[in-house]
């Protein structure tokens, strides 16, 4: 059963399973773009985390804590289309997986469901609303693991608990739906909330520490998030902890990519929250002895690792578990994002940074040798939107995105058909013909003259953050490009030697269907070339959204063992599952399970981290 007769459903599955988010159809752009703003809005006027100080600063605890080893789930940027998040959903759902061995067939591990289930960030798209949360986030995950099926299965872990942290999508109603639905006890399937706030600090035990941070939109972190941190972490860190840190965007990378600055917050948290004690009266400083031994992000949705390079006078290689890990993994089910142009090595903190009191000497990280996609797969299939005759065609994904184009050009050339000269008769005769008059010919000349100066000018501009012109010189490519297209089939409408019969109107109206049609698949196939120049931004990120890829999913499952070490299985899906059975559930509801099972796998060999790594 497709996604779309499932969603007639909806009384049996109490939610209406969604198509994935079109990101450049126009009306989303549209939507998407006043709840940023009014997000905007919402962050400098009505914080939602400074009402957060009177919620309860009690201790988090797990609904059930094992004897043994703790197992996590993590998973990010979820609940935008059905099929990539139940998917996802499922597996986390399922009592054990049974993964292969990297690279090898013979060689198998049953790896149990997590104890505890972390969301790290924008938990659902495009925008966060109540009813968006339920048809796309919660419906899925309670469908996957349904509270009596857990209840009676002795199997797996029956009792699992759940983390939540906010990611700009989770932002855009001012944090409203998220704070009602995560922060207050409630199940989600077999999933216990159990966090109060929409940051959080979580004792793991054998030495460890979970910790999640609210950076809101990228803005500041807010003094009562703060002094949860310091009651709940900082004050209770024993020399030799560890720590693993959960923020919602991995500004690690955008220090290379965007703003040498961006990593600015979460140093200064680490050094003085994490590393160190330091008295808010006296400004004293004392060492905490806890370290960050793993950093957790998605908010990017692909798959990459940087590993910290041992300091020079350590005989260690990559590999070495004393390495503290970056790790991205925006997998949970929104479109894929590229990987190839991701850089290879970072400093944290940049020393471009402007942050006082930063590190003297940063922290070297060199991407480990596992993307996913990998870069060959990525920069294929970033190509494809600009390739007309593959599915993924930016057209064919965003089917209202040509209309937009071909109705904007048709608006430009309707009041200028006169003023161009495109009803004049000229009967059947070519453009050479001395009998074109003079008057025709100059326009001709000046729209030649013009589209020739506005593309090397949109050209330029396109290609203008690579050689450090301002970034909003885009714009300018884009708007030129597009004025590019007009003058063309203006010319063209020009150049066609109309029949002597026609009348003016009958002229302007088939020159209008030739500008209307040409604008909207010429601009559009334009418009995708124009994304393939971009390196960075957002206009590079549409290479990928525009597509809209559902397959190619992932999570982690880590498992810290009772001696201290964590160990870090990055397991994929190449292929999401599309069709459906509905079974029986006790009363009237029905669930939704894979007709065919998944298939997943591990996209490299274990990534051991042992609880003390280098001394600073």
């Amino acid at each position: 059963m497709k996604r779309r007769s499932l969603a007639r459903h909806e009384n049996e599955l109490g939610f209406i399973p969604q198509n994935c988010v079109r990101w450049l159809a126009p009306g989303q752009l549209l939507r998407t773009a006043v709840r940023v703003v009014l997000a905007q809005i919402f962050a400098n006027y009505g914080d939602k985390r400074e009402l957060q100080e009177v919620f309860s600063k009690q201790p988090l605890r797990l609904a059930e804590h094992p004897r043994g080893d703790l197992w996590i789930d993590y998973t990010a940027d979820l609940g935008d289309g059905f099929d990539a998040t139940s998917s996802i959903a499922s597996l986390l759902g399922q009592d054990e997986i049974v993964v292969h061995a990297h690279g090898e067939r013979t060689r198998s591990a049953a790896l149990p469901r997590g104890h505890l289930l972390v969301f790290g960030g924008d938990e659902v798209y495009p925008t966060a609303s109540a009813r968006d949360y339920e048809d796309r986030t919660l419906g899925p995950y309670a469908a996957a693991l349904p509270a009596e099926s857990a209840d009676h299965n002795r199997r797996g872990n029956h009792n699992p608990s759940l983390l939540a942290l906010p990611g700009n999508h989770d932002w855009y109603d001012g944090l409203s739906a998220f704070l009602r639905i995560f922060t207050r006890p409630r199940r989600i399937g077999a999933w216990h909330t159990i966090q109060t706030r929409s940051y959080f600090a979580l004792r793991l035990g054998h030495g460890w520490w979970l910790a999640g941070l609210d950076s809101q939109l990228g803005e500041y972190m807010d003094e009562p998030q703060l002094n949860y941190f310091r009651d709940r972490l900082t004050n209770r860190l024993c020399p030799g902890d560890a720590i693993i840190l959960c923020t919602a965007t991995p500004t690690w990378v955008h220090t290379k990519t965007h703003d040498p600055n961006a990593f600015n917050q979460l140093h200064y948290f680490e050094k003085n929250f994490l590393r160190n004690r330091v008295d808010p009266v006296t400004g004293s400083v004392k060492p905490t002895g806890a370290h960050v031994r793993l950093w957790l992000s998605g908010d990017a949705h692909h798959y990459t690792r940087y590993e910290q390079v041992p300091p020079t006078h350590r005989s260690a290689g990559a590999g070495d578990p004393r390495c503290t890990q970056l790790i991205t993994c925006g997998l949970g089910g929104a479109f894929l994002s590229a990987t190839h142009q991701l850089p290879q090595a970072l400093t944290l903190p940049a020393p471009e940074s402007r942050m006082r009191g930063k590190d003297k000497r940063g922290t070297e990280f060199r991407q480990g040798p596992t993307t996913y996609p990998d870069a060959a797969s990525s920069r294929h299939m970033s190509g494809r939107t600009a390739n007309p005759f593959s599915r993924f065609w930016l057209g064919w994904r965003n089917r209202s995105f040509p209309p937009l184009l071909g109705t904007l050009h048709l608006l430009v050339f309707l009041p200028l058909a006169g003023l161009l000269g495109v009803t004049a008769q000229v009967g059947t005769v070519p453009l050479s013909s001395d009998t074109l008059s003079t008057d025709r010919l100059q326009v001709q000349g000046v729209l030649l003259i013009l589209g020739v100066i506005v593309l090397l000018v949109s050209i330029i501009a396109a290609v203008a953050p690579r050689i450090g012109l301002p970034r909003a010189a885009s714009i300018v490519a884009a708007v030129g490009l597009q004025l590019t297209v007009f003058i063309g089939f203006a010319l063209l409408t020009l150049w066609i030697p109309w029949p002597a019969v026609w009348s003016g109107a009958e002229i302007v109206v088939v020159a209008a269907a030739i500008v209307g049609v040409g604008g909207a698949l010429v601009g559009t196939e334009v418009f995708a070339l124009f994304t393939l120049t971009q390196q960075s931004g957002n206009i590079f990120n549409w290479q990928m959204s525009s597509q809209a890829i559902e397959d190619h999913k992932g999570f982690l499952r880590l498992r810290l063992h009772r001696n201290g070490d964590l160990e870090v299985f990055p397991i994929v899906i190449d292929t999401v599952c599309r069709n459906w059975t509905l079974v029986g559930e006790p009363g009237a509801q029905k669930r939704p399970v894979p007709t065919k099972p998944l298939s997943p796998r591990l996209l490299e060999p274990p990534i051991l981290i042992s609880r003390k790594g280098f001394r600073a």
